[in-house]
């Protein structure tokens, strides 16, 4: 149960869930919040379930519209680019002056660029991270799917004549479920089970996805590919060219996008040694790992498919054999974006919560624990009132709004290159300078403002492309009848 007298204190910062025992200076860190026990590697792993998600999935095809020079340099690229703004990010978690902390990405940007740059940071913050919720349930349901036609195919026989087609919609409804059940987990600092869990998943089926690519690259049956990508010809325009690379780049900068949340993992850690160096070496260790995977799937799937690389390495049916191998593989995503999604809307939940708490700190409905104990499973539970209305309605809506447009690589790019550059660089660039007093037109400024507007033209670019591709699959779907 919530202990009243902190809660009392700290209106808006407290969060809802966690027990506090008898406050004393063991139990508390120096804000009066329970003492964080965060490290490297929970930090890595919040990372790690966050950016190796549905994204990795669709390298190959990236690969195959940029090329072996540029779908690699782009890998690269961003990956520097994102080490590089993450670590000034970092930087921005406690006030160089008084060492207060910022607990959000928000609190952050209100310290430092003011109040009216925070709206339009929570309002960019905010529907990135629903949209990468939706975007996490349509790769989930296609997943699911792609089990149903693997066993199907593998019953009637040969892919090409059985008819294995089927709605992702039953999916989608059932990953909702699960997500209302998950979400009732009250906070970052209770997610490091499932997050490490579905970071392993997500190591496990990069490699599947890797080892699959490898073998058919090692028997022979590798494809024609080259260093500019997929060609020009009677079926694939240059404008047709154009809006794939466009939408390829969108598609990378999704997979590197964590900024709206690396604030909130870095609350978790403990405050000795430092928050930021510890953060830096999470960064490096995530951001290390993720690379090489990216470049492995991407690069082996490419050669093993050439220019028809599938959107989705493993639902797109490259592979069909060992097609338990595929399965598994399959399972495995959908476990890892079930722990993704908690990571991605635990910030969302967190900013009402905190605003309702703060306006109605004595309702029993906003603020009151009411401890649950499942007798036979021994497991206690806290059910808040709020928290349990709120996230179910929260995740009804994106499973809804999944529904509604079920477009993969397209609905990837949107999401991830409109947030890009205001969350990844544009907002850490200058919070930096503001929180470090960079001289302005100092050499340094020069970098820093450059980077910004080549990033800036770069997502931009990525936006266009995936808005292109939902414009033309809309003009195919018909509402609510997602099918395989």
């Amino acid at each position: 149960m919530m202990n009243n007298s902190i809660s009392e204190a700290f209106p808006q910062e407290y969060e809802s869930g966690l027990e506090i025992e008898k406050a004393n200076d063991s139990a508390l860190d120096d804000d009066g919040k329970p003492r964080r026990r965060g490290t490297m590697w929970t930090a890595s792993a919040h990372i790690i379930t966050t950016i190796i998600g549905s994204g990795v999935l669709s390298l190959a095809w990236v690969v195959a519209q940029l090329g072996w020079l540029g779908g690699i340099g782009c890998i690269l690229a961003f990956a520097f680019i994102t080490f590089y703004t993450a670590d000034l990010l970092a930087s921005c978690y406690r006030s160089p002056i008084t060492g207060k902390r910022n607990y959000t990405y928000m609190e952050a940007v209100k310290n430092n660029l003011g109040e009216k740059m925070q709206k339009i940071c929570g309002l960019m913050q905010y529907t990135i991270l629903s949209g990468a919720t939706i975007g996490y349930t349509i790769t989930a349901s296609q997943c699911m799917a792609a089990i149903q036609r693997s066993n199907c195919f593998h019953k009637k026989g040969s892919h090409n004549h059985a008819d294995c087609s089927g709605s992702h919609n039953p999916f989608m409804l059932g990953l909702g479920v699960v997500e209302i059940f998950f979400s009732q987990i009250p906070n970052f600092h209770q997610l490091s089970m499932l997050s490490t869990v579905a970071a392993i998943m997500s190591f496990l089926y990069s490699f599947i996805g890797f080892g699959l690519g490898l073998a058919k690259v090692v028997s022979g049956e590798m494809r024609k590919t080259s260093f500019t990508g997929k060609e020009v010809g009677p079926n694939f325009s240059a404008s047709e060219k154009t809006w794939a690379m466009l939408t390829a780049i969108g598609n990378i900068a999704f997979s590197y996008s964590y900024s709206p949340v690396l604030l909130d993992i870095q609350d978790t850690l403990q405050a000795s040694p430092p928050e930021r160096t510890v953060m830096r070496k999470a960064n490096f260790v995530a951001l290390t790992s993720a690379t090489s995977f990216y470049i492995m799937c991407g690069c082996f799937g490419y050669a093993a498919f050439g220019d028809d690389a599938p959107g989705n390495l493993l639902t797109g049916f490259g592979f069909f054999d060992p097609f338990w191998l595929v399965d598994l593989a399959n399972i495995f995503i959908v476990i890892h974006l079930v722990g993704a999604y908690q990571v991605l809307a635990q910030p969302v939940f967190r900013a009402l919560e905190m605003w309702a708490s703060s306006k109605w700190s004595k309702s029993d409905f906003v603020m009151r624990e009411y401890p649950v104990t499942i007798g036979w499973m021994n497991i206690s539970l806290s059910i808040n009132f709020l928290r349990l209305t709120w996230r179910t309605v929260f995740v009804v809506l994106a499973t809804l709004l999944a529904l509604m447009m079920p477009f993969f690589n397209d609905a990837l790019a949107f999401v991830g290159a409109l947030g890009y550059w205001p969350l990844a660089v544009y907002f850490p660039v200058e919070m930096f300078i503001v929180n470090r007093k960079i001289t302005k037109w100092s050499s340094r400024w020069i970098g820093l403002e450059l980077l910004n507007a080549v990033c800036f033209f770069v997502s931009l670019a990525g936006v266009c492309g995936a808005i292109h591709g939902i414009a033309k699959g809309l003009r195919e779907y018909e509402l609510f009848h997602a099918q395989d």
